[in-house]
């Protein structure tokens, strides 16, 4: 049942995503928004929070990364 959600949830995301690069407009991707919750778009103007958000993302980025290649194991 599981695999059926996440197969799903994967066309889901190709749904989405192949609608915004069809549709080419600023602000519709999703690296678009990483890059914009992340404070790490090129007209990003930093505030308090641009470090936090970047170092939250760095780490997501690199547990995730950990997590796959140690079967796991982080």
């Amino acid at each position: 049942m599981f695999t059926v959600a996440w197969v799903a949830w994967l066309g889901f995301f190709v749904v989405i995503e192949g609608a915004a690069l069809h549709l080419k407009e600023p602000g519709d991707t999703l690296s678009e928004h990483i890059w914009k919750w992340f404070h790490t778009a090129k007209d990003t103007v930093p505030d308090r929070t641009t470090r936090l958000r970047r170092f939250v993302l760095v780490a997501f980025l690199a547990w995730l990364s950990a997590h796959f290649l140690t079967d796991g194991t982080f």
